[in-house]
């Protein structure tokens, strides 16, 4: 199984080494708490996505409180992993493309809000396994199935990171759909319009079921994978209907 970019499992493939990409080495610990720094830091963040674009959230309800929770957004434009932070007040940890770290002192500000570096032109170990300690420790991994910004109102042809994840460490799948954000800031675009971005957060799609001998089997990983797409496509079907300009 070898699945490319964010979702990408720790088979290799062909591509530059991720090794030698920005942010490598960046020191990275899975901090759970709340520090003073985090909270502002997300309270500026959130507060301005909010002045922007009044987003509107349906189904906070299926973000579990406590325990690993993959929060799976569509992703239509470059500003989808921002309103991910309106799913849940709980802090959150996702991968950003490698080229970010180009910048250390941007690099050293996306650390501290729970990024990590990825390499998306091959499969990345260290981004797995910083994805998977975040789940481990019972923290909140933000992930876009899709792996990249994608275009048109169809769903389909998912990584397989999302769901293989969920099997190494038992953490649910929460589909999200976020209508208006590809309206707002197409892709190839600098600067979003203040468009009301609409949010809708599905029930949880559980983890692949594990054999009597505790294993995962590869076809568990791909059925949960394909039973991800629908309940994405749904989400992003109501988000879509929400703002009433498609």
């Amino acid at each position: 199984m070898a699945v490319s970019t964010q979702g990408a499992t720790p088979e290799g493939e062909d591509g530059a080494d991720p090794a030698t990409a920005p942010g490598r080495g960046q020191a990275f610990e899975v901090d759970p708490r709340r520090t003073a720094l985090y909270r502002t830091e997300r309270a500026i963040f959130v507060a301005a996505l909010w002045s922007w674009f009044r987003p509107k959230v349906v189904g906070r309800e299926n973000v579990p409180e406590t325990g690993p929770v993959i929060l799976a957004p569509v992703h239509r434009s470059f500003a989808d992993f921002g309103f991910a932070a309106f799913c849940t007040d709980r802090k959150l940890f996702f991968m950003t493309k490698d080229e970010m770290w180009k910048n250390k002192w941007l690099g050293k500000l996306l650390l501290s809000v729970g990024a990590f570096p990825v390499h998306r032109e091959s499969a990345d170990r260290e981004a797995l396994q910083r994805a998977e300690e975040v789940l481990r420790k019972r923290e909140v991994l933000v992930l876009f199935p899709e792996g990249t910004r994608r275009s048109g109102p169809v769903v389909e042809d998912l990584m397989e990171g999302a769901a293989f994840l969920s099997a190494r460490t038992g953490a649910p799948i929460v589909p999200v759909g976020i209508g208006g954000s590809d309206l707002s800031m197409p892709k190839g675009s600098r600067v979003p319009k203040p468009y009301t971005i609409q949010v809708v957060i599905g029930p949880a799609v559980p983890p692949p079921p594990r054999t009597g001998g505790g294993r995962v089997s590869r076809s568990a990983v791909h059925a949960t994978t394909e039973a991800l797409v629908p309940a994405l496509q749904a989400v992003y079907d109501e988000a879509k209907e929400k703002t009433g300009r498609y």
